[in-house]
């Protein structure tokens, strides 16, 4: 059986089941009103790591789990939604998660160059290593709070993962523009 059989019969599960109630009553407002910005590394599935379920959360996953300008510009629809379409709704709080034992891959120079060459961009990619999250995740939080795009009332924070141990530790404590 292949890995795409296996997603179908999940799938097949899960339809069957009682937990597509369990969807968010507004499609764009988590029912735990979280954005998580993470890694695409399947150590870290956000679903695990924070005991997340169906609808809990909007997930962003990039590479190093870094705000690039695709996250930010989702982001920034989401905000919209939230301001045209929920007005009444509690804004949602937002993590950027990076983790320990990343970044990997972006050391290796010839292995980025060789990416470079299949019209991959090396200096972006060594831009969005992730050797410590304790020193990129800042940079990402404040990104994120200062565009223009991303409402001022949305608090955000920052965590490094430590893939070993299983505990995030709090690098940037949650704050918005707005002064909350």
């Amino acid at each position: 059986m292949s890995g795409t059989d296996d997603l179908l019969q999940r799938n097949a599960r899960f339809a069957a089941s009682d937990a597509k109630g369990r969807a968010p009553k507004i499609p764009f407002i988590p029912n735990q009103q979280l954005y998580v910005i993470t890694c695409l590394d399947p150590r870290v599935d956000p679903a695990f790591i924070f005991g997340l379920s169906f609808g809990d959360a909007i997930v962003a996953r990039t590479l190093g789990g870094r705000v690039t300008p695709a996250v930010i510009q989702d982001l920034a629809w989401i905000s919209y939604l939230h301001e045209v379409k929920a007005l009444d709704a509690d804004w949602f709080d937002l993590a950027v998660v990076q983790h320990t034992g990343c970044g990997i891959g972006f050391a290796d120079a010839a292995l980025r160059r060789g990416f470079a060459e299949r019209g991959g961009d090396d200096a972006a990619l060594a831009d969005l290593a992730v050797f410590d999250p304790t020193e990129t995740v800042p940079g990402d939080v404040d990104m994120l709070l200062n565009s223009p795009l991303v409402s001022p009332t949305i608090k955000i924070s920052g965590y490094a993962y430590d893939v070993e141990t299983g505990l995030l530790t709090t690098v940037v404590p949650p704050r918005s523009r707005a002064g909350d």
